[in-house]
Parts: structure tokens; sequence; C-alpha cells
């Protein structure tokens, strides 16, 4: 059993920057893949980024790429998102979630946190 909680979300400004964390607790954190999911109100929850267990590959939403960067750091047993650029459509509740291989569909992943709000000024 993996738990996760995020922190570091807030209110920016458009162009600003925030980061997000994922701290993990029980299981063996090396063991997954992370991901980051987002859900804007009334849409639904969308891969943001994902990285495998190593950090060696990863993967990002087009609406992210060049703006976003994953992390992790298994000696922490964190996973982050920097986040860059902000807009107001990235405006979201954003959620970590742990799955046995690096994937991009939402019924992979394994363990969820209960999400961070991230609001975007314009």
């Amino acid at each position: 059993q993996v738990q996760l909680v995020e922190s570091g979300g807030g209110l920016v400004q458009a162009g600003g920057s925030v980061r997000v964390s994922c701290a993990a607790s029980g299981g063996t954190f090396r063991h997954y893949a992370m991901g980051w999911f987002r859900q804007a109100p009334g849409k639904e929850r969308d891969i943001v980024a994902a990285i495998n267990w190593s950090g060696s590959s990863t993967y990002y939403a087009d609406s992210v790429k060049g703006r976003f960067t994953i992390s992790r750091d298994n000696a922490k047993r964190t996973v982050y998102l920097q986040m860059n650029n902000l807009k107001p459509e990235d405006t979201a509740v954003y959620y970590c979630a742990a799955a046995v291989t690096l994937a991009t569909i939402e019924n992979d992943y394994r363990y969820w946190g209960q999400g961070t709000q991230v609001t975007v000024s314009s």
C-alpha cells in the first residue's frame, strides 16, 4: 500500500511558476512509475506528465510540453512537477498517482493522492 500526499499548490499569476510535490509513504517507491494528472471544474481528469521508476523516461501531454517538467528523487520518495509559464487554463486540481509501469491512462494507476489546487490568475 502506497500513500501519496501532494503539496505546493496555490495561486500564481499567468506567466509565473510553481512546483508541486508528491511525497510517498509505504510500499517501495522506486518500484513505481509516477504520474501527474489534473482536473479542472466540470472537466475530466487528464494526464499531465509521467515518469518511469528510474527517471530515464518521461511523458508529457502536448498542452504542457516545453513548460512543465516532471522529476523524481527516489531517496526522498518524492516526485515533482515544475510548472513554468503558467496559463489560466492550467488552473486545476493536480493529482499524483503511482502505477506499476509508465502509463498515460488513469485506470492504469493504482494509488492516488488527494490533490492540490493550482490557480493561475490572468
